[in-house]
């Protein structure tokens, strides 16, 4: 991605950031998954190595950002590859300031004494071993002076908004999960959950996916009635619907989709009430969908509408009722994390949620959800992910033409 849209994120952080402060995010300890290194320092600078540093400054409303990277190993770049030198660092981040790790400390030793307040991105502040928590600790004994602050805040606020090209890397993982998705349907068939699972794994691999959103979830007959179901292990049969709950990740952004299918090709009646439903709430969601109303509100308009469909079929007696078919949320924010750090305010626009109402009749082993990825706009809302398949009539030719 282009360096500007970091250049923008760290002026936006900086802007946030109190004076008289520094803010210091770690990448990864060690590179174990390629292109997987910690969100918020990937925010920063957008660098995929290990150890590195981003540090922030702020002083007299003055902002000055450095790195500390990796300094060249001869034995390790045979070994693992060389690491990218200052130079292509600067290129990619569009940060000047860079020095090598070793000298780290003793950068850090004379700002701390300036400082009288440190940002730390404590993720999990029961962690007490956590190289932040660890930090945070020393730094309090040795600089009686310094409060130490949660990262978490500044990083809430500013993921919330996605930059345009941050929209276009997203655009791009939903466009590899089509293909994913559009294989699976072409090799559907009477199958055990993971082997259908394994025609998404190829297909994104083999289109440019670096990576999956989360763990797919496979899930057929009641099995899609469990919300989070990962064992991917029982045979999915003729006359089941399989629910797919996918998505990849197109350096590091993150697509989150879900679609149900009937795995002989055909929806039976019952299946096709129940779906239709779900889509229709889905629809009834999205035109809600706009700057100003909240994630909140947007399930209440969707548990509102189910009571009043649910009624007419003679599932429910009461509104209440619809809890036991319907238990999750209808939106969350997408972003470097399929579950993205974000402030849960009313929504803003070039914000990224989920739309994603589900039904579970457990009774009839029958569980559907349908999931797409949303941008809000200033007026409304786009759909993002509106090219797969989800009518029953699209799925049914894409799966008879197969044949």
């Amino acid at each position: 991605m282009d360096k500007k849209v970091f250049v923008e994120h760290r002026k936006n952080i900086g802007n946030l950031m109190m004076d008289s402060s520094l803010l210091i995010v770690f990448s990864k300890p060690k590179e174990d998954v390629k292109k997987d290194v910690d969100r918020n320092y990937y925010y920063l600078c957008g660098n995929f190595e290990y150890n590195n540093i981003v540090l922030i400054l702020k002083q007299k409303n003055q902002v000055k950002e450095m790195m500390f990277i990796e300094p060249y190993d001869d034995f390790k770049a045979k070994w693992v590859g060389a690491p990218l030198s200052k130079d292509e660092v600067y290129k990619q981040s569009g940060i000047e300031d860079i020095h090598f790790l070793n000298e780290f400390d003793s950068i850090i030793d004379a700002h701390l004494k300036e400082v009288t307040k440190v940002y730390l991105d404590l993720k999990d502040e029961k962690d007490a071993y956590s190289k932040e928590m660890l930090l945070a600790k020393k730094w309090k004994e040795e600089y009686s002076h310094l409060v130490i602050y949660n990262a978490e805040s500044l990083f809430k606020s500013v993921r919330t908004i996605k930059h345009p090209l941050e929209i276009e890397e997203m655009k791009h993982a939903i466009k590899i999960t089509k293909l994913g998705i559009e294989a699976i349907l072409s090799n559907m068939k009477e199958s055990y959950e993971y082997q259908l699972e394994s025609y998404f794994d190829q297909a994104i691999k083999y289109n440019g996916a670096t990576g999956y959103a989360f763990p797919t979830i496979a899930a057929s007959g009641k099995n899609a009635c469990c919300l989070h179901y990962m064992a991917n292990e029982d045979l999915a049969k003729n006359g089941d619907l399989i629910l797919f709950d996918l998505g990849c990740s197109f350096d590091m952004y993150c697509s989150d989709i879900s679609r149900t299918f009937p795995v002989n090709g055909k929806f039976s009646p019952r299946q096709k009430e129940i779906y239709t439903i779900v889509l229709e709430g889905q629809e009834h969601v999205l035109k809600h969908i706009k700057p100003g109303i909240t994630t909140k509100e947007l399930n209440q308009i969707l548990i509102q509408f189910y009571a009043k469909r649910l009624k007419e079929i003679g599932l429910i007696q009461t509104d209440q009722e619809v809890m036991k078919y319907y238990y999750h949320g209808v939106s969350h924010h997408i972003g470097l994390d399929c579950h993205d750090l974000c402030e849960y305010t009313p929504l803003k626009p070039n914000s990224i949620i989920s739309c994603e109402p589900g039904l579970y009749i457990a009774e009839e082993g029958i569980g559907i959800r349908i999931e797409d990825d949303i941008l809000v706009t200033e007026t409304g809302c786009i759909n993002l992910s509106q090219d797969i398949l989800k009518t029953v009539e699209e799925i049914e030719q894409f799966m008879e033409g197969k044949k």
